[in-house]
Formats: structure tokens, sequence, C-alpha cells
């Protein structure tokens, strides 16, 4: 039984609600002290996406860089879901307005050809490999939060984009840039993922206890996530992989008025 502040369904209730309606919530007032719990909370949160109509699409992973682990006092990932409805099509246009403070990140991407049993061999069960953007929007005021706490709103999750998909190549240390409207916002590497995304794919299958076939695997981070406004042209490259873009709408007050 836990011994939280809130239920954990409320806790859940009140997540949803806020990415619904998007308003924040205070950190720190869950009540939540480990990530047991925090992953229940997670699952009744996806879950009441899925009770709307959504579909699970695939997992991603957070804290994949020794330096964030370390920052935040963990010795492990953390983890969360995917799903349609976050997707954004690769060259299309992205309406945020819903969002709270998005950022994006640029990411490699991991599409199953076959089973991933945890211990199994990652690079074997991989059919394709892609370069990926992942927004993501705390329900939290500024972005301020406890370990359990983001893993309770779902590890942030609020949109992704993947780029062509391509023949698995050898990802040890491929460089990654960031542009945000064709300007340089982070540049990278591949190897900052664990220092090598096999092994974040590897980890997310031990997570998971199982990842069937078709799951897309978002390996987490290879830079630092960088504010999202409106009307911004985003383009991540991962050399030897390509690109993968969008573009968020102008907000409303921007939009050109004819009579």
């Amino acid at each position: 039984m836990s011994d939280t502040a809130l239920g954990l369904d409320t806790i859940a209730e009140r997540l949803d609600a806020a990415a619904l309606d998007a308003h924040t919530l205070p950190g720190g007032t869950t009540g939540l002290t480990g990530t047991e719990d925090a992953y229940a909370v997670q699952r009744a949160l996806v879950a009441r996406r899925v009770a709307r109509g959504e579909r699970i699409t695939g997992f991603k992973l957070g804290f994949t860089s020794t330096a964030k682990m370390r920052q935040m006092g963990v010795s492990d990932l953390i983890h969360g879901r995917i799903t349609d409805a976050m997707e954004i099509a690769d060259g299309g246009r992205y309406d945020a307005s819903g969002l709270i403070h998005p950022r994006v990140e640029p990411e490699v991407a991991f599409l199953l050809g076959a089973v991933l049993r945890p211990g199994g061999d990652p690079a074997a069960a991989v059919a394709a490999v892609a370069p990926a953007l992942e927004v993501i929007d705390s329900r939290y005021d500024g972005f301020v939060f406890s370990l359990p706490e983001v893993v309770a709103d779902n590890t942030s999750a609020a949109g992704y984009a993947v780029g062509p998909w391509s023949t698995p190549v050898d990802l040890a240390n491929l460089g990654v840039l960031l542009e945000l409207d064709g300007r340089l916002a982070q540049c990278g590497s591949t190897a900052a993922i664990l220092g090598h995304p096999l092994r974040a794919l590897a980890a997310a299958a031990r997570l998971a206890g199982e990842l069937p076939a078709g799951t897309v695997v978002l390996a987490g981070a290879a830079t630092a996530a960088v504010p999202l406004a409106p009307g911004t042209h985003v383009r991540a490259t991962v050399a030897g992989l390509g690109t993968v873009s969008f573009t968020t709408e102008k907000a409303a007050a921007d939009e050109d008025v004819t009579a």
C-alpha cells in the first residue's frame, strides 16, 4: 500500500489533466518517494491515453547520459511509453500550442524486427535505425521535479519524429547536430547515449521485460534539450543516418491576418 500524500490514481488523474489542459503542477507535492509507486502512476497515466483511443507505439529512455544520472543521484535509466498520438511527421508541421514549456532534443531511434528479451543481443533484433527528434514537456512548474515525479509523468514524453529508416550502421561515435531555423543549437555524439546507443537498447529490454517486434525505441538524447518556440524549423542530423525535421506552427497572434 502506498503511503504517498495523494493516491496513485489521483496523481495520474492530475498529471493527465495537466497535459490535456496545458497547466502545470507544483513539483515536490505528490508525496512520491520511490520509483515503484512512480511507475505504477505512469502505467495508470498511459492507460488513460489508451482508453481514449491512443495506441502504444514504442518505448523511450531517459537519463542515458552518465553525467545526468550523477546529477540526479541515480544509478539506472528511467523509461516511458510513446503513442501514435505523439507521432510527428518527418518534414511536417507540428502544433505545439497545447504544450506547456516544450523542449526538443536529438536522438537515435531503433525499429525492432524481432522480439528483444532481457539479455538478448540487441544488434540482432534491430531491423532499422533512424535519426529522431523528441519533444519533452514536463507537467511540473519550471521543469522542476523529483526523480519519482518525472517517472510518474511518463518521463516528460510529448512528441517524437523519426527520419528515414536505414539498415543498421556502427553507431559508436557518430556526430549529432541540432539546428533551429538553420542555426546550430547543439552538437554532440551518439557516444553520449550510454557510450553506445545499443547499450541503451539492451537496457530498454531489461527494463521492459520484453520488447516485441515492431517496437520503436528512442534511445535517449545525444545532446541537451533546448526550448521549442512556435514557428520554429527544427532539424537533427546524425552522421551516417541522415536528417529528421519538423516545423512548429506559429502562435495565433503571429499569423498573418488578411481582410
